[in-house]
């Protein structure tokens, strides 16, 4: 089947017209004659039977539907000079487009990722944020990180899946906190039921859950400010707002810096992990198995 597309050289013409209002400057940027870029718009409209620039006093502008038609044109020109560079740029070992939910990538994968340079530097990763399953089909993503509970990773259609790390909850407070309110470390579970706590709106059971396992009436346990992602609960606790319940493998940072302290050392085993997903048919290409060879030595 033919496809109607317009000639690439059509499409980069009004682009560059499109930026700059006008047909001499998308000449200088193209290196092309100001009659040639005009001869190529002239072509693109007849392709598509729409007038896209209209003569002004101070020379074109577009019209409604051209400015609407330049901003689908100038996306897909992005995206298509994208892909060419990633493949430029793979001649010599490849990329990884990787699909992450956005705290994991930030807080554990990111600071490792000097390690994986070292040790395979013609390797790049791409990280883009998904929090929910997708279809691979339907993008460009070699694999995703992704948290969940067991089930929905096996209930991730056509995928399969290779589990890294469990997301074991601990309660952390700032020494401000601590300070301020003149506590004694490590606190008892009783003594955290009476401390402002801070709410995580994608576990919003997960206080009680902790208190439940520790035999503690906490009639609190669901009150307090409630925030989307952990780095920003993390970042909450770290001001002396109230006390997080957090993955200790995302406040590694916080915690060696000392901004953070483990308040008690009753853990909250989760029932979720973190994943590496990749589809479960076609061949998987040399700079995905690197990554994630380093990605299981990474998590040892």
């Amino acid at each position: 089947m033919r496809r109607k597309i317009p000639s690439l050289q059509a499409l980069a013409c009004f682009d560059a017209a499109a930026r700059h209002q006008s047909y001499t400057r998308a000449a200088q940027e193209l290196a092309l004659t100001q009659g040639a870029v005009s001869r190529q718009i002239g072509a693109l409209e007849a392709f598509v039977g729409v007038a896209l620039f209209q003569r002004t006093r101070h020379g074109v502008a577009l019209t409604a539907r051209g400015a609407e038609y330049a901003v689908q044109v100038a996306s897909r020109l992005q995206g298509l000079e994208q892909d060419t560079l990633d493949l430029m740029a793979g001649q010599g070992g490849g990329g990884v487009q990787l699909a992450a939910v956005p705290t994991f990538a930030t807080r554990w994968l990111i600071p490792r990722l000097p390690a994986l340079s070292a040790l395979h530097p013609e390797l790049t990763v791409h990280i883009e944020t998904r929090t929910r399953p997708f279809l691979f089909a339907d993008t460009a993503f070699d694999a995703a990180l992704y948290a969940g509970t067991a089930e929905q990773v096996a209930n991730w259609a056509g995928t399969r899946a290779l589990r890294l790390l469990t997301e074991n909850m601990v309660p952390v407070y700032s020494p401000a906190l601590a300070n301020a309110l003149a506590l004694r470390q490590p606190l008892t579970p009783q003594a955290i039921a009476a401390l402002p706590l801070l709410q995580q709106s994608t576990r919003p059971t997960a206080w009680r859950q902790w208190f439940e396992a520790a035999g503690v009436a906490a009639p609190m346990a669901l009150s307090g400010p409630r925030y989307e992602l952990f780095s920003m609960t993390a970042a909450a606790a770290a001001q002396g707002l109230g006390l997080a319940l957090v993955p200790s493998l995302l406040v590694e940072a916080e915690l060696t810096r000392g901004e953070l302290v483990v308040a008690c050392d009753h853990v909250l085993p989760g029932d979720r992990a973190y994943y590496l997903v990749q589809p479960e048919r076609g061949e998987e290409r040399p700079a995905l198995g690197w990554f994630k060879a380093w990605l299981r030595e990474a998590v040892r």
